[in-house]
Parts: structure tokens; sequence; C-alpha cells
């Protein structure tokens, strides 16, 4: 290894947010901070334990309450203007010409085939 370029390692305190429990470690780093460690995972303990950090779920229930709001009253909003385009194009149906039937066209004689003569 060459010298003077590889970070020193450190003892290191780990704590985790989960279950609060702390232990040592080595790392480039002087304290760490995890949110599940071995003492509270599922897949050790098997128990199942809902880790809410900084209010994950509750942001997540906020922003699902604000689209079904916002779904409501756009909505209404999107009713009132197909009513409002309906209305308008039965307005404009009602006023416009009708169109004139077309002319039928002539059927054309087919052209006759010229015979086939063998060689």
């Amino acid at each position: 290894m060459k010298a003077g370029i590889h970070p020193e390692i450190k003892n290191t305190k780990v704590t985790c947010l989960g279950c609060g429990s702390t232990f040592e470690s080595t790392s480039t780093v002087d304290e760490i901070s995890v949110d599940v460690c071995s003492n509270c995972h599922p897949f050790y303990t098997g128990k199942q334990k809902l880790v809410d950090t900084a209010g994950r779920v509750d942001r997540f229930r906020a922003r699902t309450e604000a689209a079904k709001a916002q779904k409501e009253s756009l909505g209404k909003k999107a009713a009132k203007a197909t009513a409002r385009m309906e209305a308008k194009i039965a307005k404009s149906e009602s006023e416009a010409p009708k169109p004139k039937a077309k002319k039928a066209v002539k059927a054309e004689k087919p052209a006759e085939e010229t015979p086939k003569t063998e060689q």
C-alpha cells in the first residue's frame, strides 16, 4: 500500500435509531446512525416492526389525502367544462346548415380485356 493516500481507520460508535442500541465498529468516520440494526431487524427478530423515520408514513398519508382532494376538485371542474363544451357543440350543430347530399358517381364500364395470344 502507498503511504499517505488511504484514510485513517477509527473505532466508530454505531447507534440504531429504531431500537436505541449502540455498538462499536471500525470506519473512517467517528459516529454512524442507522435506521435498523441486527437487534431490531425483522429478519433477525422474526417480528414485524414499523420504523417511521422522519414521519415518512405521515408525509405519505398527507400526500395521498391532498391528491384525493385535488382529484375531487378537478373532477367537479372537469364535469362543468364538459357540460359547457357539450352545450356549445349542440348549439353549433343546431345553427349550422345541414350538408347537401352528394351526387352518385356513375360507375365506369370496365375496360375490355385484350385477348391473350398464344405463341
